[in-house]
């Protein structure tokens, strides 16, 4: 005898209760906010938005943003593997250092890293090494502000590995990098994409640790994120406010396109990982 079970009574409206009050929520916090930066970009048309965002200097500064952040990820991407082996796979003095400084990025505050660095790599550096005004002064900092991401999002990965797989290769013969290639690569493949994908959206972005260091110089230094802020200062110009907006929905899209990546790959990676 089958015995049919539906909900259970007083329970059908909690779903639905839960999932408006999210929906208002994220209405209210993210997508009102987007819909109204998209709208005032394209508040004058689409030939003034296409204007705005075709300007030379426009364009300049989102072929140097979208430049540095991709290689910052990339070179993050490759340490942060290595600095994650290292935390799980090694143990000496001072790990617990190491784990600090890792984090350290994501506790100080935007400004106070362009501080540091401008302190560091400025005109008076202790180092004797000068980066103000300079795209290597940008990447530096992006490299710091990006640095957790690949490592906090591959380390778990690497302390849930199965390394049954590992010795029997090793048992086998493998050398450790044929291991490495053909056992651990494919599982740390989609953590891997996911920091890498995290550092370039906040690379994209970021603001507070590059407007010291890169002294804003137009075709030169100049990222996309001062730009938006230049324009904004004239507040009382609808034209300068409209031309931050589309520079911003350009970075939107951006940032779209690239989460729709990350999940493809993410999804490719875990399918090419459970059928090896």
């Amino acid at each position: 005898m089958k015995v049919a079970y539906g909900p259970r009574p007083g329970l059908g409206r909690g779903p639905s209760l839960a999932l408006g009050m999210v929906t208002l929520w994220v209405s209210l916090v993210v997508l009102i906010p987007l819909a109204a930066v998209v709208a005032n970009a394209f508040g004058h048309g689409g030939s003034s938005f296409w204007h705005a965002v075709s300007n030379p200097e426009v364009v300049a500064a989102l072929k140097l943003t979208v430049g540095l952040s991709v290689g910052a990820a990339l070179v993050n991407a490759v340490a942060g593997v290595v600095i994650a082996w290292v935390l799980v796979r090694e143990r000496f003095p001072g790990a617990k250092v190491l784990e600090f400084l890792v984090d350290l990025p994501f506790a100080l505050p935007t400004i106070v890293t362009g501080v540091v660095m401008l302190g560091l790599y400025g005109v008076d550096s202790p180092l004797g090494v000068n980066l103000q005004g300079a795209r290597a002064g940008l990447f530096v900092s992006l490299l710091f502000v990006t640095l957790p991401f690949t490592v906090r999002t591959v380390q778990p990965v690497l302390l849930n590995l199965d390394r049954d797989a590992e010795l029997a290769a090793n048992s086998l013969g493998a050398s450790p990098a044929t291991t490495f290639r053909r056992i651990v690569a494919p599982t740390l493949l989609p953590a891997v994409c996911t920091g890498l994908g995290l550092a370039l959206a906040r690379a994209l972005g970021e603001y507070g640790s590059l407007v010291l260091i890169s002294s804003n110089l137009p075709f030169k230094t100049e990222v996309a994120s001062s730009l938006i802020y230049g324009k904004l200062q004239n507040a009382d110009d609808p034209a300068a406010t409209q031309q931050a907006a589309a520079i911003a929905t350009v970075l939107l899209v951006a940032g779209v396109l690239l989460l729709i990546a990350l999940a493809v790959i993410q999804r490719r990676a875990v399918r090419r990982g459970q059928a090896a």
